[in-house]
């Protein structure tokens, strides 16, 4: 029985390839709906970038649009590494063929998970305004929740010195899932640093004869600058597919067992995750925090996934 999610998601090159090596044909998970929130780009791009990438892998599940703004102050995008559309690099149409269903993506994920037969997994890869929502408005969905698997925060920051774009975005948001008490999979700065897209990297995935994978090389192409721009990084990170590739391969990657609080109010910390390493807070765990990733078989299960693209008949 194949294992089923919900992607909430801003896409965002990483998350686009999340979606990709998700909805491989050798994926042990089935999509049960995409949901967006304004996180890189405003909600309508990133709509649009999820209905686009959908066309592209001939995945027919349904595509909410969700918050347009946080919980609490002011949005936030991250144009600086996502470009204009949110997936520069690629050429896309600038307004989709398919279509977001007409429901808030809140309703739909409080429907989804009452209705299954089977826990769902919570996907999120953006701000969490969306599971925080779904969770405020209907606690019942706690019941039915398999895991929360998100990417996001870390003991060091990417937005401020100590804060993470995807929780500093929506601190109150992030405060309410990490105290949901549903179990949490984090995958924060710490290991998804790790899952760096070098040029070695780059060549396997350019040489997969197949448009998916060149669609994802151009994805990465793209990244890379953006990161070498900003950090002076010599490749890009691809965050939030360490969730994806964590769900299809639990073996990649090494956790801790650790209590995570979310800083809503400092001046100069709001958004940061503070991880307790060591115990000193005493307080019981309430997510399990990766803190590394095995990087060959990484990539190697990486490359298969796309592969598998070539391989299945159907698939563009």
């Amino acid at each position: 029985m194949k294992r089923k999610v919900i992607l909430d998601c801003d896409p965002g090159h990483d998350d686009a390839i999340s979606i990709i090596l998700a909805a491989s044909k050798e994926s042990p998970l089935q999509i049960e709906a995409i949901t967006t929130v304004a996180g890189n780009v405003d909600l309508e791009k990133c709509t649009y970038n999820a209905l686009n990438v959908c066309e592209m892998i001939g995945l027919d599940v349904p595509v909410a649009m969700g918050a347009e703004k946080p919980l609490l102050g002011k949005k936030v995008t991250a144009g600086d590494f996502h470009g204009e559309s949110g997936l520069d690099g690629p050429e896309l149409p600038s307004i989709p063929v398919r279509k977001p269903v007409d429901q808030h993506a809140v309703d739909l994920i409080i429907e989804k998970v009452l209705e299954s037969e089977q826990k769902i997994t919570l996907v999120p890869t953006g701000p969490l305004t969306n599971i925080a929502l779904a969770l405020m408005k209907e606690p019942k969905i706690k019941e039915n929740v398999e895991e929360i698997v998100l990417m996001g925060g870390g003991t060091f920051g990417n937005w401020t010195p100590t804060a993470e774009f995807n929780i500093w975005v929506d601190a109150e948001a992030a405060e309410v899932v990490f105290e949901s008490g549903v179990p949490i999979a984090m995958f924060g700065l710490d290991v998804t640093h790790l899952a760096l897209a070098d040029r070695e990297v780059m060549d396997r995935v350019a040489a997969v004869d197949h448009p998916v994978a060149h669609f994802v090389f151009e994805l990465l192409e793209f990244f890379s600058k953006t990161y070498k721009d900003v950090f002076n990084f010599e490749a890009g990170p691809i965050h939030d597919a360490c969730t994806a590739m964590y769900l299809m391969n639990p073996d990649l990657f090494e956790f801790k067992h650790v209590h995570v609080d979310i800083e809503t109010k400092g001046e100069y910390t709001k958004g940061m995750t503070s991880v307790d390493l060591l115990g000193v807070t005493k307080k019981p765990p309430n997510v399990h925090f990766a803190v590394h990733l095995h990087q060959h078989s990484f990539w190697d299960r990486f490359e298969e996934a796309l592969k598998s693209y070539a391989e299945a008949p159907g698939h563009l």
